[in-house]
């Protein structure tokens, strides 16, 4: 079969022909693969940069974690793979199957998946978003943080505070559900006190922040109090985009109710990924076959996959690779 492969960290991945997979135990089938998302995530993996990462070895890796495929019956399901999905074919776990609406595409399916991970996982498990939540989504014009405002939104946010960089792409958050847009390219005294502002008139609730680094400090220091009672908040890292540490005083953390805490692989519950699988991607894919659930996508072909690994896309689409 044909596939993307990671032989050597640091190197491009080859389209090569590598050997099909075959099922290890009971859990696992094989599937025909139609459309693979790469992602942050992937290419993180995939060179070792990411903390869940094994790096590829000298044999070599099929590259790509999740995708759309083909059950042998011919019912198309999104699907994670055990060793690769970048492929004509992958094993996929019978445990981790999603069946697909017929409404949705290939790509967007592929693309949705991940985006839901780092964004419902974060909202309704570890900041417990309840209706009438304010919510501020740092980070939210990258292609996650755009389906965060939107899934914040459907899971009863009153207010939904979106901080970026690209002007446009925050423009265009006011149309999928945004309330109130903040630029983190002004000065940094400008944007502390546009968030203080923020909290003041609408206390925080939740915040899902997909940066850390700078604007995180910004953000926690803005909600800093002076000694009297103040409104709790939830902070959850979900990404760490413009830097990997922060620094935090803890006259900060004393100062505020805040409770700070993280999403992503490690920081879940087996009963959490199972409601993950049986309830929320089933129903985030139903929105989007219906309309409710905007995203973009740009696909390309495996056969291309060198030229296209550090491709540069519009902010706030995802790149989808079609088998």
């Amino acid at each position: 079969m044909k596939a993307a492969v990671m032989y050597q960290k640091g190197e491009l991945p080859q389209y090569v022909d590598f050997p099909e997979p075959m099922a290890q135990n009971d859990d696992e089938v094989l599937v025909t693969v139609n459309a693979v998302a790469l992602k942050h995530f992937d290419r993180g993996r995939a060179t070792g940069k990411h903390y869940s990462s094994d790096a590829p070895k000298q044999a070599g890796r099929v590259v790509g974690g999740d995708g759309v495929c083909f059950l042998e019956d011919g019912t198309r399901v999104y699907g994670m793979a055990v060793n690769g999905m970048m492929a004509e074919k992958a094993i996929i776990e019978k445990s981790r199957i999603v069946k697909l609406p017929a409404g949705i595409s290939d790509a967007n399916a592929a693309a949705l998946a991940n985006a839901v991970i780092g964004a419902a996982m974060a909202l309704r498990f570890k900041a417990a978003i309840k209706s009438g939540d304010v919510v501020l989504i740092n980070g939210a014009t990258g292609f996650t943080g755009r389906v965060a405002v939107q899934i914040a939104k459907h899971y009863g946010a009153k207010k939904v505070i979106a901080t970026g960089r690209n002007e446009q792409s925050l423009n265009d958050l006011l149309m999928l559900g945004a309330d109130e847009i903040i630029s983190v390219k002004q000065a940094d005294e400008q944007f502390m006190e546009q968030i203080k502002q923020a909290h003041t008139l609408t206390p925080i609730d939740v915040i899902v922040d997909y940066l850390w680094g700078h604007t995180a400090e910004m953000i926690l220091a803005s909600l800093m109090g002076k000694g009297a009672f103040t409104h709790k908040t939830r902070f959850v890292s979900v990404g760490s985009m413009t830097g990997d540490l922060i620094q935090l005083s803890a006259a900060n953390l004393r100062s505020v109710d805040l409770q700070l805490t993280g999403s992503g692989l490690g920081a879940w519950s087996k009963d959490q990924v199972h409601q993950l699988f049986s309830e929320i991607l089933p129903e985030m894919f139903q929105l989007s076959a219906d309309g409710k659930l905007k995203i973009e996508t740009t696909e390309v072909k495996l056969k291309d996959i060198a030229d296209l690994w550090d491709l540069e896309i519009p902010d706030g689409q995802r790149l989808v690779v079609v088998i």
